[in-house]
């Protein structure tokens, strides 16, 4: 669908749900600012002169380390949409006079304030939140903690209408909140469209290209990219010791490839997060061994716990030839200055969704990414 098309369809006053509210959570800002940019952009090329959809708010804290949730102008009827990235390390609050940095749970106790701050006078909340709460804390084994479900269950009871997410680590996790809208999206497009850009002379052809899947987890997104692109895939399952229990994981004792040959192939690896990065610098190590010619790697989340020292040695090394990552949670100012780290924005596609929802109609109205891919492709090809 062409802008102007879309515009009739997510800028009509008469199909809305409701005005439109934005509200960035602190740190979340930047992500918020492209997002706003984006609809207000389409809003005066529809006709609709708005300067921005963004509604001040904060989450002040007292001394003792007690916070509060404070929306700064009216958000009576509005269809209100609040995007937390509940992965942001680098926000600071001080308590008992020490700076701390903001954990996952401090973030989604911010959430859970601005939505009691809305004070039921919203017309309806929906929350954006691209790296789902207590996502890695899936499943229960043994006596466990069933963090993602919990939160999304508490959501609901607080008026939550809809919750968008990107590539939750688990998606069955909407499971736990049948009757709720709960939409789990790929920026597949996006990444191939950042990949094409900002790497110079790929071949994608069966004979000097192929995707791998890093784990038996990852095996769908893999197969989807495969598929799409026309090229062979291949995978690596993780052999654990399950003897043994190290930071409450079975340890992985090696990385066994199942496929075809990867000789002399470029290769392209996608995963849902990058954490410490020790699995996916394991598996190029594996694939370099089996004279892969060059391995590009993507993560929606790349969080680099353990520093990037690994992957700058790495990359200098000829082991690894880039990593993608998406702009959907924080970036340090030092990864982003790294030669081999690739961004892909997705702040454009979130627009949209929020478009598509705010009217009450099928993100397939607005783009279709399949489509898009396809058209990708051609392009690329006739180049």
């Amino acid at each position: 669908m062409t802008v102007s098309s879309a515009n009739e369809v997510l800028f009509n006053p008469q199909t809305r749900v409701a005005p439109l509210g934005l509200i960035a959570m602190n740190g979340a800002t930047e992500l918020g600012d492209k997002i706003d940019h984006y609809l207000t952009g389409w809003s005066k090329e529809g006709g609709y002169d708005t300067e921005s959809f963004l509604i001040e708010s904060q989450c002040p804290r007292f001394s003792s380390g007690d916070g509060k949730g404070l929306i700064k102008s009216t958000v009576r009827g509005n269809d209100l949409f609040i995007i937390v990235d509940v992965g942001n390390y680098s926000c600071k609050y001080k308590m008992f006079g020490q700076e701390n940095s903001m954990s996952p749970d401090d973030h989604y106790q911010d959430l859970k304030r601005i939505i009691q701050a809305a004070g039921g006078k919203a017309h309806r909340i929906n929350v954006i939140m691209p790296i789902l709460y207590g996502g890695r804390q899936h499943r229960r084994n043994y006596r466990e903690s069933l963090d993602c479900a919990c939160a999304l269950q508490e959501l609901q009871d607080m008026g939550v209408s809809n919750i968008v997410t990107f590539d939750a680590h688990d998606p069955r996790v909407h499971n736990a909140i049948p009757l709720m809208g709960f939409d789990n999206v790929m920026p597949t497009y996006q990444v191939l469209k950042t990949m094409f850009k900002k790497i110079k002379d790929l071949h994608i052809t069966k004979e000097n290209f192929m995707v791998v899947s890093p784990d038996e987890g990852a095996l769908n997104r893999n197969m989807y990219y495969a598929s799409v692109l026309g090229v062979e895939l291949g995978m690596f399952y993780k052999r654990r010791d399950y003897s043994k229990i190290i930071n409450g994981r079975n340890p992985i004792v090696a990385h066994e490839y199942l496929g075809n040959s990867v000789e002399n192939m470029e290769i392209f690896i996608s995963d849902d997060i990058i954490s410490s990065g020790e699995s996916v610098l394991d598996i190029a190590y594996a694939l370099k061994e089996k004279k892969a010619k060059k391995i590009y790697a993507y993560a929606t989340y790349g969080l680099f716990t353990d520093g990037l020292e690994k992957f700058d040695k790495a990359y200098e090394d000829g082991y690894i030839d880039g990593i993608l990552g998406t702009n959907l949670t924080y970036r340090s100012p030092e990864l982003l200055k790294r030669e081999w780290f690739m961004e892909v924005d997705v702040s454009k596609y979130i627009a949209y969704f929020i478009a598509a929802i705010n009217h009450d109609v099928s993100i397939g109205t607005v783009i279709d990414p399949h489509e898009k891919i396809h058209q990708l492709l051609q392009k690329y090809n006739q180049k």
